[in-house]
């Protein structure tokens, strides 16, 4: 069932200035075993596991094995699934249309416009995502303002209108990269090895560099691109740069 936009409405107040794990006990309490996140073993994503670990042991947790991940994110994977006693479900994209793209166009599309990014993002993410989403009524993710231009206007609570509406959390919303990284240290939980060489954000390999010190924390992916497209489509709000379905109202 779709959540209202009362419902959305009465969240965002509720949960304006609440802990990220006041908002996860919540969520689980009232959507689980129909929630999950969608992790890539970044250092955020790592948080909200453990978090949600926590709370449910049988929180459920999945990914998207697009082909063309770092090993050391497998191994950051594996090393998550075993510290701390998860389940991870993963979805791959359909063969078919990974075969099809990669004859026709080879092996680096993606790098010769944003059509053909978008595209490979789409076969690779989009796609599994969808079917991830499939039968769900809210998911989780590692998003924080502080990554990107993209996610500036980002909420604690949104309406998920591209996966049939339902709930989309980002309880890291207002975390600073320190916060994240002083999470992690005081609890020893296991990190991606590429955080420590200068990724703050990781996907696929081809598409992703380490970042200098004082750029911005996005700033290695898709590093041809400007700015504002760098998002794959997982989150559609971003590449529209709306940030919340009423916008527009807000501004009046």
């Amino acid at each position: 069932m779709a959540i209202t936009t009362e419902q959305e409405r009465e969240w965002k107040t509720r949960f304006e200035g609440e802990s990220s794990g006041a908002v996860l006990r919540w969520a689980l309490s009232e959507f689980h075993p129909d929630m999950a996140l969608a992790s890539s073993f970044s250092m955020e994503d790592i948080v909200l596991v453990s978090m949600m670990a926590e709370i449910r042991s049988d929180a459920r947790i999945f990914a998207l094995d697009t082909g063309r991940l770092h090993e050391e994110t497998y191994e950051a994977a594996e090393a998550v699934r075993r510290t701390l006693g998860v389940r991870i479900e993963w979805y791959f994209p359909a063969a078919a249309a990974v075969e099809e793209m990669e004859r026709n166009k080879g092996l680096y599309s993606f790098r010769e416009n944003l059509e053909n990014r978008h595209e490979c993002c789409r076969i690779r993410k989009v796609e599994p995502l969808s079917r991830a989403l499939s039968g769900l009524r809210a998911w989780v993710t590692g998003q924080r303002r502080e990554q990107a231009v993209t996610r500036r206007r980002l909420e604690v609570v949104e309406i998920d209108e591209a996966h049939g509406g339902i709930l989309k959390l980002n309880p890291l919303v207002a975390w600073t990269e320190g916060d994240v990284t002083e999470y992690v240290r005081k609890r020893g939980l296991p990190v991606n090895r590429l955080a420590g060489k200068g990724y703050p954000s990781i996907g696929c390999s081809p598409c992703t560099r380490a970042v200098a010190p004082g750029e911005d924390p996005r700033a290695g992916r898709w590093w041809w691109e400007n700015p504002e497209h760098k998002e794959c489509g997982l989150h559609s709000r971003n590449v529209e740069g709306t940030g919340s379905r009423r916008e527009g109202e807000r501004k009046e």
